[in-house]
């Protein structure tokens, strides 16, 4: 047997096999909660709603989340270097709807208060994860950011906002 091969450092890019109009609805058959990503950059506020959001590991504690490489958002709490995950309550489809729109003023009238790390702890949601960036991958047209957990915190006792085919909905047990 002759040496082996090395592997690439990257795998090669496959062309586009399956129509994105299709894909994207397989995939919104896919449930998943809603959170808000908050950072402070600049002295400013900054958030954006995020669905694609996972616990990555226990020990140590991190989690991991993706950002949209076109969001006008994701540069400044890349900036800032440090988030907070926000995970939003049923009640919270408005809050949701807020940090998913372009240009808004989003943090106008919404309650809020820092983390440790200074990021920004929604007024209302289930639950918040304070975090740190550890790193950021290229994941096509978007950024995977993991994050490592500093603090965590249980703000109420609700249900969900849950996500399904482009609509909003409650979890039930």
């Amino acid at each position: 047997m002759g040496p082996a091969a090395e592997a690439p450092d990257t795998p090669p890019r496959r062309p586009a096999t399956v129509d994105s109009a299709r894909y994207r609805q397989v995939l919104g058959h896919f449930v998943t909660g809603v959170t808000v990503i908050t950072a402070v950059h600049d002295g400013e506020p900054a958030g954006l709603a995020v669905n694609s959001f996972a616990s990555l590991s226990l020990d140590p504690p991190l989690v991991v989340f993706c950002a949209a490489k076109s969001s006008t958002t994701w540069p400044s709490i890349q900036a800032a270097g440090r988030f907070c995950v926000n995970i939003l309550s049923e009640d919270q489809e408005d809050v949701s709807r807020l940090f998913a729109t372009r240009g808004a003023d989003k943090f106008r009238g919404m309650g809020w208060r820092p983390a440790e790390s200074g990021s920004p702890i929604l007024a209302g949601v289930l639950a918040w994860i304070d975090c740190v960036t550890e790193a950021e991958h290229d994941g096509g047209d978007h950024v995977i950011v993991v994050g490592h957990v500093l603090d965590v915190g249980l703000s109420r006792e609700q249900g969900p906002l849950a996500f399904f085919r482009g609509g909003y909905g409650r979890f039930e047990t």
